[in-house]
């Protein structure tokens, strides 16, 4: 957070340069628990995903964006504060960040801009996300008012879906065929598992068609060539080892940025940017300075083809306290990834792991991943996985992607884990991260 006296500086600093250079527009489209390896461009065959494609083949894809936590509330807030979720206060799910909290909103303002919100909000409190609320679902119209209302002044606007969130009840499921679908191995491949990924892929590409207005919006407003788009998945979905957990498919998320004469189209970035980075870049594209006190750091240079670099580690935090399904004592995870390494403490192990997708499956399909295990070893592996898990899990992701080889055991990665652990502790230390005193507190703490 800004003192009164460091918030004065950087608006006097950063107002002075912008006066200087021209401000792009920028929109932001957020999914809502899309998992990246759902999206066509990302390497998904099945599902229909057009609009989005293009956006990436007009502009940069990045493969190694991260979110600190795998739902929605910590998510966006640590996208629009810049800092990480312990440390910002909104770290279970249904939070709000501490009063005083500043985010992009006071930063974008400050620099000339106007912010507006069309869709989900799912933060708080209001005096730290001062969008102007155009509409509360995704409506076109709204946002052509928005974007065309001054041509004059540059505008920030995020569009906030709430696809492909559960229900998946949005779209044509009968567009895809279950019995021609790719399961992938991290995934029981049962026929009720298959009849909810056509209601899943169907929410996709209705949210896909939700792009799609947008950059017909920008083209129609004349206003495309001036606005830096951005499309972002959000987290990993409701589905098990996605969205509550801390492994790749909860926290790696898509992030596709075009921007007309900036950004290379078509260009693909292995650089590995993080959510709390996000607003930091917003600030320099705007023209502004650096915001002193913030996580994340301008990937502008990236963006640029300046740079190829940009963070070298990754952290995550799971707070499962407040979340339906979760037992007394909560669940918290912690991870880190660096390089090919991925080492993840549950700090909570000796209780089962249980959550809203076991507890109350609306889709009806993991009453089919427990029927299989009974028989089927693969079925039982990942059943397993998902609700009883070790103290210590390590992964080599350049050989198992999918995190279902726990090497944490073995005395060959002994000093690899040891290394990651301590500096997962270290980065914790630093949040006031306290692992489970944390968790607890969260049932304290609940704001909203």
């Amino acid at each position: 957070m800004l003192s009164a006296l460091a918030l004065g500086f950087f608006l006097s600093a950063s107002l002075g340069q912008a006066e200087t250079a021209k401000q792009p527009n920028i929109l932001i489209v957020i999914a809502d628990d899309l998992n990246k390896d759902s999206v066509g461009v990302y390497g998904n065959k099945d599902v229909k995903t057009p609009n989005i494609d293009r956006l990436a083949s007009q502009g940069m894809r990045f493969n190694l964006t991260y979110t600190s936590t795998a739902m929605c509330a910590p998510t966006r807030q640590q996208m629009y504060t810049g800092l990480y979720p312990v440390r910002s206060g909104a770290y279970p799910n249904h939070s709000k960040v501490k009063p005083g909290t500043k985010s992009l909103v006071h930063y974008l303002k400050a620099l000339g801009y106007r912010v507006g919100l069309s869709g989900k909000r799912h933060f708080g409190p209001p005096a730290s996300f001062p969008f102007e609320q155009i509409s509360n679902k995704v409506n076109p119209e709204a946002i052509r008012e928005f974007i065309a209302r001054d041509k004059a002044q540059p505008f920030c606007l995020l569009v906030t879906s709430n696809s492909p969130h559960v229900p998946w009840s949005a779209g044509d499921a009968s567009q895809y065929d279950p019995a021609k679908l790719t399961i992938p191995p991290y995934w029981v491949d049962s026929p009720e598992m298959r009849e909810s990924l056509t209601r899943y892929y169907a929410e996709i590409t209705d949210l896909d068609r939700e792009v799609g207005e947008c950059l017909k919006i920008l083209h129609e407003t004349k206003q495309e060539e001036n606005t830096a788009m951005i499309f972002t998945t959000e987290q990993g979905a409701q589905y098990p080892g996605c969205k509550w957990t801390c492994y790749e498919n909860g926290l790696n998320v898509g992030f596709i940025v075009r921007w007309p004469g900036q950004v290379k189209p078509g260009s693909v970035s292995d650089a590995m940017i993080h959510y709390v980075d996000v607003a930091p870049t917003l600030v320099e594209m705007a023209g502004g300075q650096a915001v002193k006190g913030l996580d994340g750091r301008s990937f502008l240079g990236v963006l640029q083809g300046k740079t190829k670099r940009h963070n070298s580690v990754t952290y995550g935090v799971h707070t499962q306290m407040n979340a339906i399904g979760s037992p007394p004592t909560g669940y918290a995870v912690r991870s880190i990834r660096a390089g090919k390494w991925k080492y993840i403490m549950n700090l909570n192990h000796t209780v089962m792991f249980n959550n809203a997708l076991t507890k109350n499956d609306k889709e009806n399909y993991w009453a089919s991943w427990v029927r299989a295990a009974k028989t089927d070893p693969k079925a039982a592996r990942l059943v397993e996985r998902y609700l009883n898990r070790p103290a210590e899990e390590l992964y080599d992701l350049s050989k198992d992607p999918h995190e279902l080889n726990n090497l944490a055991g073995r005395e060959k990665q002994a000093k690899v884990k040891a290394r990651l652990k301590h500096q997962l502790q270290d980065w914790m230390a630093g949040q006031g991260d306290l692992g489970q005193a944390t968790e607890m507190a969260a049932k304290r703490n609940r704001r909203q």
